[in-house]
């Protein structure tokens, strides 16, 4: 009976170090915004949301939004999750989505990028993120704001507060801004390394 416990124990031992261990490959840039250039990456971000859903204003807003965002940790964690893994390539655009073999959609949904607030307390709640963004090759763009950032974020999609907000591969205007802004931080992490 002694020995069943302490195999236990061992095992459970070797279980969590296997779950916090991140492989090198996994680990990809990321992109920080705050102060000035969060100011102006948000406006952006801000524009170009009114303008598509003023280009799309069938459904009333909050569908609106629950279709071209996954918004807060947990949906967010959901949709990485379902998402297949690794492509080998950040997905930009709705063409780059995978097809299935009667070639109509896969039904799960794919993140072009998440906005992360770095705020977070406590750490643990998006502690996760990074890691799982990295495995299927989801850039994290980390917004910091002396203690605001949760409520920046949720500003942009008209709530009180948001952690964490995916952006859906969906193939419109928001999509093509976080392209242009993930190519940037791309040269910018390239030049420093």
């Amino acid at each position: 009976m002694r020995s069943r416990k302490s195999t236990a124990g061992a095992a459970a031992g070797a279980l969590a170090k296997t779950i916090d261990y991140t492989p090198p490959h996994l680990h990809q840039p990321q992109l920080c915004f705050e102060g000035e250039s969060l100011t102006r990456f948000l406006k952006s971000i801000r524009r170009e949301i009114e303008s598509a859903r003023a280009s799309d204003a069938t459904l009333p807003l909050k569908f609106w939004i629950k279709q071209q965002f996954a918004v807060g940790v947990n949906e967010v964690t959901r949709a990485i999750e379902r998402m297949p893994p690794s492509y080998g390539a950040k997905i930009l655009s709705e063409e780059h989505i995978p097809m299935n073999r009667d070639n109509s959609k896969v039904p799960h949904v794919c993140l072009q990028a998440i906005l992360l607030a770095s705020d977070c307390n406590p750490r643990w709640l998006t502690k996760h993120l990074p890691a799982l963004a990295a495995s299927r090759n989801v850039p994290l763009i980390f917004i910091k704001d002396k203690k605001e950032g949760s409520l920046r974020l949720g500003e942009l999609i008209k709530l009180k507060t948001a952690i964490a907000i995916g952006i859906k591969a969906k193939g419109n205007a928001v999509n093509e801004l976080i392209k242009e802004f993930l190519g940037v931080g791309d040269k910018i992490v390239s030049i420093e390394t």
